[in-house]
């Protein structure tokens, strides 16, 4: 009797079980993004199909799945990655779902989550307010390329800030959002009268442009366009086709990778002591549990923590330890602080920010 994706999550391995094994495996893992908006009438019933072609192919990952279509970003064994393909072409919703593949490889799960979602990607907004079947031209890199030359293109990142921050394109607009639900009409704001120009959207893979454009076609822009599978595939372009790389530093990834590299640079500080850092870490005081950039030698004298008051939490005995948590909470890795209000209090108290405001008084 196949075991159920429910059993699985109740009485499979524990995270600290699934780590272990992970580290025996003989063989390497490509990391998968794919996504695509299409009806999916039963999503549990395409979970349970999903899940045991993927659990036998030793898949591991992340994937969402609505009525509107699935988000999934996974781990597949390389030996396995041509019945991967010919699984997910099995699929009528999913047959010829284009794969962006990770540009550096790595553990990045130890676990395969599959939940259901009211959306793919959390957005805020009605069905009112977009028709997904009028987005964005496609462009490829050498396009994008092309049309950032003009001076009268505006380049928009569609990530939160904490993803920009250790890379982004040359000139783009980055806007200081912690969600993408908060970013969409932010950028309809500060794009306001500029409806007839053109404008370049970019994301990590893709699917956060294909809302962002048909919203923002829906506001009355008339020459959105977006870059063609998003920075990972731009990656992929630039390096196959020899075109110039106008990406500068590191593209954020949402699994234990962390980072991949894109640019040769780094153009982000450490929050601590200013030095280059495009490291995130989170904070090791599972009540505080902030996303922040933090270089190997502040680690080591912090202990992991964000400051001092969490330096402290993390020294008290266990079962001290146990009271605070239990009085202020904990959260999980998967489950972070990282709010641009916490960051700017962290910024505060950091002795380069203090010693950065001395220079510009």
């Amino acid at each position: 009797m196949n075991t159920t994706y429910k059993q699985y999550r109740k009485c499979g391995p524990t995270k600290e079980k699934a780590e272990q094994l992970l580290e025996t495996e003989t063989f390497e893992r490509i990391p998968v993004s794919l996504y695509r908006y299409v009806r999916i009438a039963h999503p549990e019933n395409m979970r349970e199909r999903l899940f045991h072609g993927w659990q036998h192919l030793g898949c591991l990952g992340r994937v969402y799945l609505a009525n509107e279509g699935i988000n999934a970003q996974m781990s597949v064994p390389e030996h396995n990655m041509n019945a991967f393909r010919d699984f997910m072409d099995s699929f009528d919703e999913f047959n010829g779902v284009p794969f962006k593949i990770g540009i550096e490889g790595g553990k990045a799960f130890s676990t395969l989550h599959i939940k259901i979602k009211k959306q793919i990607v959390a957005d805020g907004l009605s069905i009112d307010d977009y028709n997904i079947e009028n987005v964005g031209k496609h462009l490829s890199a050498r396009e994008f390329n092309d049309a950032m030359e003009s001076r009268d293109t505006i380049v928009v990142d569609m990530r939160n800030h904490y993803e920009s921050e250790i890379g982004h394109f040359d000139g783009a607009l980055c806007p200081e959002v912690d969600t993408f639900r908060e970013e969409l009409p932010k950028v309809a704001l500060e794009l306001k009268g500029k409806e007839d120009k053109k404008v370049l959207l970019y994301c990590t893979g893709g699917i956060r442009c294909e809302k962002a454009s048909a919203y923002l076609k829906h506001q009355g822009f008339t020459d959105v366009n977006q870059l063609h599978g998003g920075i990972i595939d731009y990656k992929h372009q630039v390096e196959r086709e020899g075109l110039e790389n106008k990406f500068l530093g590191a593209n954020y990834v949402f699994d234990g990778r962390g980072r991949e590299s894109i640019g040769n640079e780094i153009i982000s500080q450490c929050h601590q002591c200013g030095n280059s850092c495009d490291r995130h870490v989170n904070c090791q005081n599972l009540a505080c549990n902030l996303l922040f950039l933090q270089c190997e030698q502040c680690e080591q004298h912090m202990r992991g923590t964000c400051s001092s008051a969490c330096k402290r939490i993390i020294h008290m005995p266990l079962e001290k330890q146990k009271e605070y948590y239990k009085k202020h909470g904990a959260m999980t890795h998967e489950k972070f602080s990282k709010s641009l209000k916490a960051r700017k209090r962290l910024g505060k108290k950091s002795p380069f920010q203090k010693i950065m405001r001395v220079f510009v008084k």
